[in-house]
C-alpha cells in the first residue's frame, strides 16, 4: 500500500482539546500533545537492586496498566530540563528522589498515530522521601521488583489482566536491565 501523503501537504486541525490536537495531513490523521511537550520515562533501581514500577488505572484502555514511572517535561515550566522533570515525576509517583539522572535516548511512542516522543532516563542514587502515589488525580501503586525477577513479574501482571505499557519491552529488550545488575 502506498501512502499519498507528502511532506509538502499542509496539516490542518481536525479537533483541539485542552491537552491534545488531532491533525490531518493528506490522508493521514494523528494526535499531538499541545505545546510541544515531551515526556521522560524513568528506569529507577534502588540500592537493594529493586526496579521501581508503577501501576495505575488508564481510562483509554479501561484497566490498570503496569508502567515505568514517567511524566511530562515542561508542562509546569516551559524551560524545564529533562533531568529535572524526571526527578520531579519520580518523586511524585514513587516517593523516590534521584541524585543522578542520565539520558539514554529519545523514542517515539506510536509514530503511526501520534507525534509523542519521550526520553528514556536512568535514575540512580535513590533516596526514599515519601510514599509516592501521584497527585490528587492519580492513584498510583508502587512496585519494587528485584531486577532478576522483572520479566516474571510482568508476565504475572499480564496474566492478572493488567495492561502492559509497551515501553517495558524497551526495558526488557535493550539489555538495560542486564547493565543495571552489574
Amino acid at each position: 500500500m502506498t501512502d499519498t501523503t507528502t511532506t509538502t501537504d499542509a496539516a490542518h486541525i481536525m479537533w483541539e482539546g485542552k491537552y491534545l490536537t488531532v491533525r490531518q495531513q493528506g490522508t493521514w490523521e494523528y494526535a499531538e500533545r499541545r505545546g510541544g511537550i515531551d515526556a521522560a520515562v524513568i528506569v529507577a533501581v534502588d540500592a537493594e537492586g529493586q526496579l521501581i514500577l508503577v501501576e495505575q488505572y488508564r481510562i483509554p484502555i479501561g484497566r490498570n496498566c503496569l508502567e515505568l514511572p514517567a511524566g511530562l517535561v515542561g508542562d509546569l515550566d516551559a524551560g524545564e530540563a529533562i533531568a529535572d522533570a524526571a526527578r520531579r515525576e519520580l518523586e511524585e509517583e514513587t516517593g523516590y528522589h534521584a541524585a543522578l539522572v542520565e539520558e539514554h535516548g529519545r523514542f517515539y511512542s506510536s509514530p503511526g498515530m501520534t507525534s509523542e516522543a519521550f526520553t528514556l532516563v536512568v535514575a540512580r542514587d535513590l533516596t526514599r522521601t515519601g510514599d509516592g502515589g501521584g497527585d490528587q488525580d492519580e492513584n498510583i501503586v508502587v512496585h519494587r521488583v528485584p531486577v532478576d525477577e522483572v520479566e516474571a513479574f510482568i508476565a504475572a501482571k499480564r496474566r492478572e489482566g493488567l495492561g502492559i505499557d509497551a515501553k517495558l519491552l524497551l526495558l526488557l529488550g535493550s539489555g538495560l536491565l542486564r547493565d543495571l545488575r552489574d
